[in-house]
């Protein structure tokens, strides 16, 4: 069977169309394009065949919109400037990024996920200055920053309750309760609490023991040296747990949830293409 469609009008054609109706004649439409006053009108005639109407009324003295014309020109405008941000959006997508990026991450999180591919990232865009700051202080000045609030999720921060075996040798704790008799490696000394769930089942249990710190590192040495039982980031202990150097407490109760997210700077090609590298790097939840 024939194709009956009729053709669509080139985006050459509407562009020359809306250039004559913005400038208010052939002429002038001629010297925005930078082409001849004959191309012009040609591009204007092939369009009015093609839509089988007429667009444009000429006289001597000047040239205006019919009612047509002037129900088509929006239509145009707003299919030129689609294009040009297709184009756009096309070559911001393939173009290498460039230019300084600020990327921030909590300290123990950016030791262990982050700066271990910077050199990578690095040298597969040679043309991005990058700045790494570790803390775990303001991060509101940052092209992408990693922390707790609001933003798409990078990686889990679940914590899990974890001692060495050599530690777990002397007994192991079965319920909650149980904690209480064993040495807890806290952040806070003076909120020595951890809060268990199990289904509809919830525990507040306070722990006592010869180490408080802020540092998850700090506490992760003590625990991995026999020191006592700590409650880690999975981003932390999932090495030393599948290596068996640690082992899970109480692997049927749950600590509070939470998850790391990573917010980037508007329209930054730098922060984006640093966010999708690291992305491929810890797959679904670093560990």
């Amino acid at each position: 069977m024939a194709n009956t469609r009729p053709p669509r009008a080139s985006l050459e054609d509407l562009a020359v169309f809306v250039a004559v109706a913005e400038t208010g004649g052939f002429s002038s439409a001629a010297e925005r394009l930078r082409v001849s006053k004959a191309m012009v009108s040609v591009a204007v005639a092939r369009l009015e065949r093609q839509l089988g109407v007429q667009l444009l009324r000429r006289t001597t003295r000047r040239t205006s919109l019919t009612e047509a014309g002037a129900a088509t020109l929006p239509h145009a405008q707003r299919s030129l400037l689609a294009a040009r941000d297709a184009e756009e959006a096309a070559t911001a997508a393939v173009a290498s990024p460039r230019g300084l990026l600020r990327v921030h991450a909590p300290t123990v999180f950016g030791l262990l996920h982050v700066a271990p591919h910077v050199a990578d990232f690095a040298r597969a865009h040679p043309e991005v200055q990058l700045e790494l700051s570790l803390d775990d202080g303001d991060i509101e000045t940052f092209d992408v920053a990693i922390g707790a609030g609001e933003g798409a999720v990078l990686a889990s921060a679940q914590r899990v309750l974890v001692a060495s075996p050599a530690y777990l040798s002397r007994g192991v704790p079965t319920t909650p309760i149980e904690l209480t008799r064993h040495v807890g490696l806290v952040h806070d000394r003076a909120d020595p609490t951890w809060i268990l769930t199990r289904g509809d089942r919830r525990e507040i249990v306070t722990v006592r023991g010869p180490l408080a710190s802020s540092n998850d590192l700090a506490l992760y040495t003590a625990a991995l040296e026999g020191l006592g039982i700590a409650a880690l980031p999975v981003f932390v202990v999932g090495a030393d747990l599948a290596a068996k150097r640690l082992l899970r407490v109480l692997p049927d109760w749950e600590l509070p949830t939470s998850s790391l997210v990573v917010r980037t700077a508007k329209d930054h090609r730098p922060a984006q293409a640093f966010v999708e590298f690291l992305r491929a790097r810890l797959g679904s939840a670093p560990t």
